[in-house]
């Protein structure tokens, strides 16, 4: 009997993978987590200083893109990069995302619209762009980055804009993993609770925002950037290769109360 592979269907190289909103916190390190995998990671983000620091850093296999993708000409720009670059371009991960604090009653109708534009739309069209590459090949794996606030709602802290745009990710990923599934594009997303990154910077620094986490969350703690690395792997790569329209939640089980 053969012995079980279980490295393999983990790994990524020869294979060109997109990270939106790679210039900082999830994104950064998502960059890294594929690059470190084997993957050529083509950076993309509006921070266009930091995606050089990161391609000087790692050296090979990183491109760095600048990119609005709340801009139609970005999408396009980037798609056609990832296509060019060295090896088969099969992994999206739609990472870029915004949010807007305030009661719902006082956000400004301008305001949400920017953060549908940003989370939303530009996920749909690069997701369109990529497909359109990704099924003529037959293969390909997008993960959506959602949050458990796609799933439930966030007040008391109060995100309506964010909490709107994240839940629909959650469904449109389930609608393009269903259209997309018999040729060969699978479609997930991946649903974090409370980790460190520029949107939750203020909290980190409230003693009152952290006793709300930990007394709410049931492992009583934000997760660390590291917790997320096994389930990015799962979904970008073959690990995952029966899975697709699913939402997997690293939440520390705050989604289970």
């Amino acid at each position: 009997m053969s012995a079980i592979d279980l490295v393999t269907p983990f790994r990524l190289d020869g294979r060109v993978a997109v990270v939106t909103g790679a210039s900082s916190g999830l994104g950064h390190r998502f960059a890294r987590v594929l690059h470190a995998a084997g993957a050529t990671v083509v950076a993309a983000a509006r921070r266009t200083d930091r995606l050089e620091a990161l391609a000087d850093e790692l050296g090979e296999r990183i491109v760095p893109v600048t990119c609005d993708v709340s801009k139609d000409e970005d999408c396009e720009r980037l798609v056609a990069a990832a296509v060019d670059a060295d090896g088969d371009y099969e992994i999206l991960v739609n990472n870029a995302g915004i949010g807007h604090g305030s009661p719902a009653e006082a956000e400004p109708i301008d305001t949400f619209r920017r953060v549908v534009e940003v989370n939303l739309n530009g996920l749909f069209l690069l997701s369109q762009l990529s497909a359109r590459h990704m099924l003529e090949r037959r293969r390909g794996s997008i993960v959506n980055v959602a949050s458990m606030l796609g799933l439930v709602a966030a007040a008391p802290i109060k995100q309506a804009s964010y909490c709107a745009s994240k839940g629909a990710v959650v469904n449109l990923t389930r609608e393009l993993g269903a259209q997309w599934g018999r040729k060969g594009v699978r479609v997930n997303a991946l649903c974090p609770g409370w980790f460190p990154s520029e949107m939750t910077g203020e909290m980190l620094e409230d003693d009152s925002a952290m006793a709300y986490v930990e007394r709410n969350c049931p492992m009583a703690r934000f997760g660390e950037a590291h917790e997320l690395d096994g389930a990015l792997l799962f979904l970008a790569g073959d690990a995952s290769s029966y899975v697709t329209g699913q939402a997997l939640v690293v939440d520390g089980g705050w989604t289970a109360r």
